[in-house]
Parts: structure tokens; C-alpha cells; sequence
């Protein structure tokens, strides 16, 4: 395959993952949405994100990051270098390794719910919340194990260059907590009061399973089948333990300053965590459909290339990740931060969800936004540290940033009063920090990383941000200024079309400066169109 093929395949492949990723996260949407608008952001919401984000820390600390990223890094250099049967064996003796630890973490973390649910919170919480955050930490916990399970296929049909289904997987994990939460918990307490939200927690797991056997189909048609191996003293399993280590340790740092931001907003009260949680799923959501899509088509393609010593690819691929990550996520963050009211109005202002909390959700996005560039550029940039061998890199990146985050929590949130935004405000600038230190530690490592090209793409999309940011204003100032008063129909129709308008002026102005990434989405759209 030539280098402009590839460059093709790729933009292909992150379309068809940015798709895929655009289902789950508008479902995921949709789940927040149907749990906010039964419960409100308060008490009974507050028990049940707090019991999910435990089980939810390990997975992003094993699963999705540590696991995925050192699996992906040695699974697709196996290939590249020894072919598909060693790949195999090496699949079978991780995926063994991983249901029997995991399966240990499993019962330690349903034992110790008590324990951790303190540490989470911080001992603030009255006894009755505590109770209710327990029992549902103990039931969603399983959900770990099989979301392990689920990634380690995901990073075997990635490797084999598979992106759409192991995508769309998610999307069922939110069909199956929102259909099977909701039914049961209606079940368990028809006027949804905090026992059936023992109905959401068993729909977590519900959906955890639909997740997992999801991507069975696929599995099966790249050749793999499944066989239970108990030989870990291998070399290729050392390997993938040994780039999870620093991983691991790296990414502690970054639940470290979850479990910190947790502390500081179960300390402010009812509503907080809530308001918070809501915001960075939103917040998520581009990051999502942009920054993982990049990320996931990216590492694969830095991996073979660092396995092969093609250090010149190497550089061009995440050169080119990064463009793109700045290209998709500046418009992002631009139309977060100035839609923020409206937006989380239209799709939360329902049932008991409230217009104070639509107002405090809104301060929340508009200071996570601040970071969503950063976090994008890290879902590329992160993972091709491993697979150039620098696993201690971010591990030591990530431990600076604990203090950093520690000292930026206590200044924006109690010493100048800004409350759970400062929480948030601080979680954006830390993930800026970390983005300017690995990138400049990628820079000297690899030499040269097309920097002034990407400088110079930066500016121009900085120049079409600037016109989005106008009509955002125009929106806010003409047709938004009276939102609250508004129905829905009508709210929802006004967003539309100031989302729609300011995408084609971003877009277009994009398109007119010569914005690389652009010009090669229009080709691509004309090859397949035939003009």
C-alpha cells in the first residue's frame, strides 16, 4: 500500500470509528438524560454516578488505557513480525490472564465497597447516602471484569485493522443499561425513588455483557478462536505486562486526580457531582466522536511502524493525527463553551432536572471545554510513547501532574470561590499542561515532529474558529437570548440552526485557507461520489 493509499485508509477508518463512536455517545446521551430527567441532579444521582465511577476508575486504569494501549502495542508488532498464529497464542494467554486477575480484583473490590466508597468521598457523605452508594457499588463492580474482557477483543479486531464494530460495541453497552435499568428499576419502585436505582446498577451490567458478545461475530470472522492458556512465562506476555507497568502507574496519577476531584465535590454538597458528571459527558462527547476515533485508528499504525523502524512514517502518522485532533475538536470546545446553557437545557431541563441545575451543569462545560483540544491531542499522542519504548514517560508526566491538579483544586475552588467550576477548570488545564510537556518531550525523541506544519494548520483553524465564535455570539445575542422562555420544540430548532451555521462558516473558511485535512475529506467525498 503506497503512502497516499494509507493516508486514505486512515481518513476512511476514522470516519467509520468517529461514526460508530457518534452512536454510543449520543446514547450515552440518552441514557444521562433518562437518569437525570427520573432522578435530578441530586441525592439519589449523586449515590448512583459515585458508585459507577469506582468500578469506572479501574477500567479506564486496566482496561480501556493500560491493558488496550501495551495489547495493541504488542499484539499488532506480533504480527507485523512473527504473523497471526504467533498473534493468537499470544491473544489466548493475555485474554486468560485477564479473566482470572480481573476476576480477583472483581470479588477484593465487592469486599472492600465500603472502604472505597470513603476514600471516594471523603467520609463527607451522610450515613443514608453512603448505604445506598455502597449496596450499588457492589452491584455494578462485575462490570470491570467485563469490560476488561470486551477491550482486550477490541484491541484484537483493531490490530487486524477492524474498527467499526468493536466501536459500535459501546453503543450496546448503552442500550442494554438504559432499556434493561429502566425497566427493572420501574420494577423494583414504579415512582423511581432510590430502590429502583438497584434496577440501573443491574442494567449497567446488563449492557456489560451486550458489550462484551457483541464483537464475537467479528472475532470470529478475523480467525481468531478462543482457547484457555495458562503459560504466561512467555516473552510476548512479559512484554505487554512490562508496557502496562509504567502504564498502569501513569494512568494511577490520572484516577489519583479523579479520586481528588471526587473528594472536593462530595464536599460541596447535594448536586455537585452530578452537575459535574453531566458536564464532562458532554464534554466527552466530541472527545469521543474526534480525539478516541483519532487515537484508535492511530495506534495500530504508529505501533507497526515503530515495530519496523520506519521512523519517518512513524513521525508523519502522529503529525497527522494531531492536525487532525486540532482540526475536529477547536470548533468543539469553541461551540461547548458559548452554547453551553442551551445545549444542556435542550437535552436535560426535563422531569425533575431543574433551570438552576441546567445553570450550574453550564458553568461546569464551559471550563471543561477549555481542555477538550489537550485531552484530544492526548488520546493520539499518549499511547505512541509505548510504542517507541518510552513507557516512562507519561508515567512521570502523570505524577507531576498529581500535585498539580491537588494546588489547582484548592486555588479555584475554595481560595477564589469558584466551587465545582474550579474543579473543572483546573482538569482542563492540567490535561493543557500534560499536552505541552509530552509534546515537547515527543519532539526531542523523535527528532521533528512536522511542527511547523502544524503550527501553520493550527492558525488557520484558529481563523476559522474566530468566525465560529462569531456566530455563536450572533446566536447568543439574536435568536438564543430568550432560550429559557422558549418550549422545547422551538429551543431545540433555535440550537440547530445556530450549530448548523456555525459548522458551515468553520468548515468553509477551513476549506478556503487550504486547512490539508479538509482538502482530503473533500477529495475523499468526490472519489466516492464519482465528480
Amino acid at each position: 500500500m503506497t503512502a497516499a493509499q494509507e493516508h486514505r485508509a486512515s481518513t476512511r477508518a476514522t470516519g467509520i470509528v468517529g461514526i460508530a463512536i457518534l452512536c454510543s455517545r449520543v446514547l450515552g446521551l440518552i441514557r444521562e438524560q433518562v437518569f437525570a430527567g427520573l432522578f435530578g441532579a441530586g441525592r439519589n444521582l449523586d449515590a448512583f454516578l459515585m458508585a459507577f465511577r469506582l468500578p469506572n476508575l479501574l477500567r479506564d486504569l486496566f482496561a480501556e488505557g493500560a491493558l488496550s494501549t501495551a495489547f495493541i502495542t504488542t499484539f499488532a508488532g506480533k504480527i507485523a513480525t512473527e504473523g497471526d498464529e504467533s498473534a493468537w497464542r499470544l491473544a489466548n494467554k493475555v485474554g486468560t490472564l485477564t479473566a482470572v486477575f480481573m476476576s480477583g480484583v472483581t470479588l477484593l473490590g465487592i469486599l472492600f465497597a465500603p472502604q472505597l466508597v470513603d476514600l471516594l468521598t471523603w467520609g463527607s457523605w451522610p450515613p443514608d447516602k453512603t448505604a445506598l452508594t455502597i449496596l450499588l457499588t457492589r452491584i455494578m463492580w462485575p462490570f470491570m471484569l467485563l469490560v476488561s474482557l470486551a477491550a482486550l477483543v477490541m484491541g484484537i479486531l483493531n490490530a487486524k485493522h477492524v474498527f467499526g464494530p468493536p466501536a459500535m460495541a459501546s453503543s450496546y453497552f448503552n442500550l442494554g443499561s438504559i432499556i434493561g435499568g429502566v425497566a427493572i428499576g420501574w420494577w423494583f419502585d414504579p415512582h423511581f425513588g432510590a430502590r429502583s436505582l438497584t434496577g440501573l446498577a443491574i442494567g449497567t451490567l446488563i449492557g456489560g455483557v451486550w458489550q462484551l458478545i457483541a464483537q464475537f461475530p467479528s472475532l470470529h470472522r478475523v480467525g481468531y478462536k478462543y482457547r484457555a492458556d495458562f503459560q504466561w512465562r512467555d516473552e510476548g506476555v512479559r512484554t505487554v505486562l512490562g508496557l502496562m507497568a509504567p502504564a498502569v502507574i501513569a494512568a494511577s496519577a490520572v484516577q489519583v486526580n479523579v479520586l481528588i476531584n471526587s473528594g472536593f465535590a462530595a464536599s460541596l454538597g447535594n448536586g455537585p457531582v452530578s452537575w459535574l458528571n453531566i458536564a464532562f459527558r458532554l464534554m466527552q462527547l466530541p472527545l469521543g466522536i474526534f480525539g478516541v476515533a483519532i487515537g484508535t485508528v492511530t495506534l495500530p499504525l504508529v505501533s507497526r511502524s515503530a515495530a519496523i523502524g520506519n521512523i519517518d512514517e512513524f513521525r508523519a502518522i502522529l503529525a497527522r493525527g494531531m492536525r487532525l485532533a486540532f482540526l475536529l475538536t477547536i470548533p468543539s470546545a469553541i461551540g461547548l463553551a458559548m452554547l453551553a446553557s442551551p445545549i444542556i437545557s435542550v437535552i436535560y431541563q426535563h422531569g425533575r432536572f431543574t433551570a438552576e441545575m441546567t445553570r450550574q451543569t453550564a458553568g461546569a462545560l464551559q471550563f471543561y471545554a477549555v481542555g477538550l483540544v489537550s485531552y484530544a491531542a492526548l488520546k493520539v499522542l499518549t499511547p505512541a510513547f509505548y510504542a517507541i519504548g518510552k513507557r516512562n514517560t507519561p508515567m512521570v508526566v502523570g505524577f507531576l501532574a498529581i500535585g498539580t491538579n491537588l494546588f489547582l483544586n484548592w486555588l479555584f475552588t475554595f481560595r477564589l470561590g469558584w466551587g465545582h467550576r474550579g474543579l473543572a477548570f483546573s482538569t482542563s488545564l492540567v490535561a493543557t499542561i500534560n499536552f505541552l510537556l509530552l509534546y515537547g518531550l515527543m519532539w526531542r525523541h523523535a527528532h521533528r515532529l512536522e511542527t511547523r506544519r502544524l503550527f501553520a494548520g493550527l492558525g488557520k483553524i484558529c481563523v476559522a474558529g474566530v468566525l465560529l465564535a462569531l456566530v455563536c455570539w450572533a446566536a447568543n445575542y439574536w435568536w438564543l437570548d430568550a432560550w429559557e422562555q422558549l418550549r422545547f420544540f422551538k429551543k431545540l430548532c433555535a440550537l440547530l440552526a445556530a450549530i448548523i451555521v456555525s459548522l458551515i462558516t468553520f468548515f468553509g473558511a477551513a476549506f478556503l485557507l487550504r486547512v490539508d485535512e479538509v482538502q482530503d475529506v473533500v477529495d475523499l467525498v468526490r472519489r466516492r461520489t464519482g465528480s
